[in-house]
């Protein structure tokens, strides 16, 4: 499992590199986040849950059930929107109140 860094969307506030426990984030000669060793990613979504900018997204393979879907985040006050692509051009989004999000 790994992740994919949109670059048109990287707006290099430097939060996931912060976040990533495995330290496989960097910064590069244009200020934008790259991972360098994509299969040593962990798959802990912890870059995509910081990017407030949708610029991250989670890789789901065939083994969890993603077949190539992309999972990615964006935040808009105490709203988060889980967005999930698939490579036939299908989305479905979920929008969390941060508010609400442990009440249950």
């Amino acid at each position: 499992m790994s992740i994919a860094i949109n670059q048109n969307k990287c707006v290099g506030c430097t939060m996931c590199t912060c976040v990533c426990p495995g330290t496989l984030l960097e910064m590069n000669d244009q200020n934008k986040a790259y991972i360098q060793y994509p299969k040593d990613c962990w798959g802990c979504a912890s870059c995509v849950k910081e990017c407030k900018f949708g610029a991250i997204s989670l890789y789901l393979g065939a083994d969890i059930g993603g077949r190539g879907s992309h999972l990615s985040t964006t935040s808009n006050g105490d709203l988060v929107t889980w967005s999930i692509a698939n490579p036939y051009g299908k989305s479905k989004e979920i929008v969390i109140d941060r508010k609400e999000s442990n009440r249950y």
